[in-house]
């Protein structure tokens, strides 16, 4: 492979900001997996986020990209898994398995799609230095007719426009709004575009704690919700809190700590058997590797607050929640899966403009 742009690149970001800046490109904020593809001829490359090569984990892709992508190009997107209309994080997630014959079988069950939405290098020229304006005119000429599971993605300069497809996106599984200034040059690694998320909000039992990896302090709080059955499952953690607020939750904390889990609802966790029929704190899976996922039990008497993005197959928080404050008024028995609310769907179709691959 001979590109003017070569692997690994990492991906320019965005920060987060609470309302849709003016005057710039605004597209839609996909929930799949960044990559940046590099085509040379008949050699494909998909880069990740962390410059981790993905191609292996979507074979059926890399025959899409080799007969739809310009033939020598490098773009970047998103890969998105589409089901019953809305986007499927969760089956992508199955495809980072180790067995290659795993992955080819989710390949025919459930194919990947790829939505391009910048353009890096195209034949022997690199881009990466021209406005974001000129980078999009070329894209669109690039990828113009583009078939499934190849995707331009939907672009508008109007910020009315975004406002409604923040509003209407969600029920197909989109993740908000990405605002990018119009003559933004290509820089890796660096948050020079602007996000709006979705966020919700979830009154969740704290049931106990993880030290931070500087001393003594928490690190995070891990939290529970009841299910149908009345049993405390574990959600997910919240944390990013000061060092000063660390130290502070560990005095609030100290009355409801246990000498141990013996009696908790998560005594079982050090129990791998355990976590197949539970969610408890302290699994191990394939992101967190050798990662020490002790903790530290707490009576589970109190309630905070939290947002959160998004629901891992509808059971946890994908993604480490915020805290917003304690709940003093709500009883723990009160925290139940139900608080939790869907958005009104959207057909997925509509957002591209033509169907998606689906199962």
């Amino acid at each position: 492979m001979d590109l003017p742009v070569m692997p690994p690149v990492k991906p320019m970001l965005a920060k987060s900001v609470a309302r849709i800046p003016p005057g710039m490109q605004y597209e839609a904020k996909w929930d799949g997996f960044r990559a940046v593809v590099f085509r040379d001829g008949d050699e494909i490359e998909i880069g990740s986020r962390g410059a981790k090569p993905l191609t292996r984990y979507f074979p059926e892709l890399v025959a899409a990209l080799t007969e739809r992508l310009p033939r020598r190009c490098v773009v970047d997107g998103e890969i998105v898994i589409a089901r019953d209309g809305r986007l499927d994080f969760d089956a992508l997630t199955e495809r980072i398995h180790p067995a290659d014959s795993r992955v080819r079988l989710l390949a025919e069950r459930t194919p990947a799609s790829f939505v391009a939405f910048d353009l890096l290098a195209l034949f022997d020229e690199a881009l990466l230095d021209l406005p974001l304006s000129d980078r999009r005119m070329l894209l669109a000429k690039a990828l113009e007719g583009v078939t499934a599971p190849v995707h331009l993605a939907p672009m508008t300069l109007d910020q009315d426009e975004a406002r409604q497809w923040f509003e209407r996106y969600e029920g197909a599984g989109l993740d908000g709004i990405v605002a990018k200034p119009r003559d933004l040059r290509y820089r890796q690694n660096e948050r020079l575009m602007f996000k709006v998320k979705h966020e919700r909000t979830a009154d969740c039992v704290v049931a106990g704690f993880r030290y931070h990896k500087s001393g003594p302090v928490v690190g995070s709080l891990l939290l529970g919700l009841y299910d149908d059955g009345g049993t405390l499952q574990h959600v997910g953690v919240c944390a990013a809190f000061s060092m000063k607020r660390r130290a502070e939750l560990m005095a609030e904390l100290a009355p409801l700590r246990m000498e141990s889990a013996a009696g908790h609802p998560w005594a079982a966790w050090a129990d791998e058997a355990a976590h197949e029929s539970a969610r408890l704190p302290g699994a191990v899976n394939r992101w967190s590797g050798k990662k020490d996922l002790t903790w530290e039990p707490l009576r589970p008497e109190r309630v905070c607050e939290v947002a959160y993005d998004h629901m891992e197959n509808g059971a946890r928080f994908r993604h480490t929640a915020q805290f917003r404050t304690w709940r003093p008024d709500r009883a723990p028995e009160s925290c139940t899966y139900a608080q939790l609310d869907e958005p009104s769907r959207y057909d997925l179709a509509s957002v591209l403009g033509s169907p998606p691959v689906t199962s």
